[in-house]
């Protein structure tokens, strides 16, 4: 699963194109969309609902809380619309300690109503099930709604019935709106389902003599549902969170992931920061992200992002000079760090990685001296020793600090040498550890696989191959 946020606007459009109630749902697809390229005379011809009724106006870029920050105009005319906007609209404001530019907002119409109309419901996926909370008290003040909603667990293989949710949820409900309630929650429930969403917030919910008002969603949806939902999603966008800006070169490496029956994943962080990853493989990049925050370096880690599944050399030359442009734009006074890191590598060919790697270094020498870069590589798996072999020679050649560790050393040693907390040996000792492929890079030959296994007895402490003994020079064809 890979849970990803959607837009209020976008969450909506899919609960009122697919929803399936008795529920009067009111207000369906009234909605307008202003940037600071919108041409307001253009927006009220295509809603025309604009000039007539009251409007509430929200930035749409998944901030929470936006009514206690300030940051919802109510009961407002289009004149006062726009008024509310101009101090707000391209303007930098800080939620939580994310700051970022209000670009993206949401008017809707207002709907007047009384606190005792408003309602809150969450669904959420976890390993044992859905959860759905509801609370008959919602809106801005609604609290802490884990300790004080109804709950109920809808299992793997269940479904929502109409009797469990009146008996289990709706205990607090007025009698005159559980029947409509009720039609809308599990319709709700249903949409969740077959959307393929992993949460789905509404708060409030309004319910009165007209039907049901949607005021303000927060949504996830699964996002490698793609190949089955696509029909019913269309070409929906993942918005990045806020604070945060989205950059084409993200958009670059998930056009070659698609492309791709490798993974080639990246997330700027920190465009700024001194701290830079090249890891190879998704559970190794957790484990190098953690480990750099652990050690303090969570304010200069530029990026998060793997590449994994066996790249081709040119893909990794790709991903690689992706990486390497963007962190060479920017000077730092420290100067810079790159972490090359990995664990050993089941059947990704190391060394042809290491040579796309290797050519996007040569080719962005030059900014990399200018910026201090130092390099600190780790690596094990298929050929590894050929590709560290490449690795160590770019380094003299170049002039580039390029420090490179096999197995012998730790998974993650590097980066507490790469942050100072630890010195950088001056000969690091040759490799003697599993995972030494030697693979024929001829298409005509049969493979030759080569072993060069240190085991360790019971006892003596290593961090890859515990309780083993020392076999070498197994070789077979």
């Amino acid at each position: 699963m890979s849970a990803k946020a959607i837009s209020e606007q976008t969450g909506k459009e899919f609960l009122y194109k697919h929803i399936c109630t008795s529920a009067a749902v009111q207000n369906r697809f009234r909605y307008a969309n202003v940037t600071s390229d919108t041409d307001w005379d253009r927006l009220t011809q295509d809603h025309p609902w604009l000039l007539t009724e009251r409007l509430v106006v929200k930035p749409d870029q998944l901030i929470k809380c936006r009514g206690k920050l300030g940051l919802v105009g109510v009961n407002l005319d289009l004149v006062g619309v726009q008024e509310w906007l101009k101090p707000r609209l391209m303007r930098e404001t800080t939620v939580a300690k994310a700051k970022g530019i209000l670009k993206n907002f949401l008017i809707e119409p207002f709907v007047a109503h009384t606190q005792e109309e408003e309602f809150y419901i969450c669904i959420y996926a976890t390993r044992e099930g859905d959860h759905v909370l509801f609370h008959h008290e919602g809106g801005v003040d609604v609290g802490d709604v884990d300790a004080k909603a109804q709950r109920l667990l809808v299992g793997v293989d269940d479904k929502l019935s109409e009797d469990s949710v009146k008996e289990q949820l709706f205990m607090h409900v007025p009698e005159d709106k559980k029947e409509v309630l009720v039609s809308f929650v599990v319709g709700l429930f249903n949409l969740y389902e077959d959307l393929y969403f992993t949460y789905l917030e509404i708060n409030p919910l309004v319910v009165n003599q007209d039907g049901v008002f949607v005021l303000d969603m927060a949504a996830k949806i699964d996002a490698t549902a793609d190949y089955i939902c696509k029909a019913k999603w269309g070409d929906v966008e993942f918005p990045p969170p806020f604070g945060r800006e989205a950059y084409p070169e993200e958009a670059y490496i998930a056009d070659l992931d698609a492309k791709s029956g490798a993974s080639l994943k990246l997330t700027i962080l920190n465009p700024l920061g001194r701290i830079w990853t090249m890891v190879a493989g998704g559970g190794a990049s957790v484990v190098y992200s953690d480990t750099i925050c652990d050690l303090g370096g969570v304010d200069e880690l530029a990026n998060y992002g793997e590449y994994s599944g066996a790249p081709s050399e040119q893909q990794t030359y790709d991903y690689a000079k992706t990486i390497l442009s963007l962190m060479t734009r920017e000077k730092h006074h420290e100067g810079k760090v790159l972490i090359i890191g990995g664990s050993i590598a089941n059947f990704t060919n190391v060394a042809a990685t290491f040579k796309g790697i290797v050519r996007a270094i040569k080719d962005y020498q030059g900014p990399l001296k200018e910026n201090g870069v130092t390099i600190f590589v780790r690596r094990g798996g298929p050929n590894y020793q050929e590709g560290l072999r490449v690795m160590g020679e770019v380094g003299k050649t170049t002039g580039i600090p390029i420090y490179v560790f096999g197995t012998e050393t730790h998974m993650t040693a590097i980066v507490g040498m790469a942050l100072g907390h630890q010195p950088i040996p001056n000969q690091p000792p040759v490799a003697a550890h599993t995972a030494n492929f030697l693979l024929n890079s001829s298409t005509n030959s049969a493979v030759r696989f080569v072993f060069n296994v240190e085991l360790t007895p019971i006892g003596k402490e290593d961090p890859e191959l515990p309780q083993l003994q020392r076999i070498s020079s197994l070789a077979f064809k």
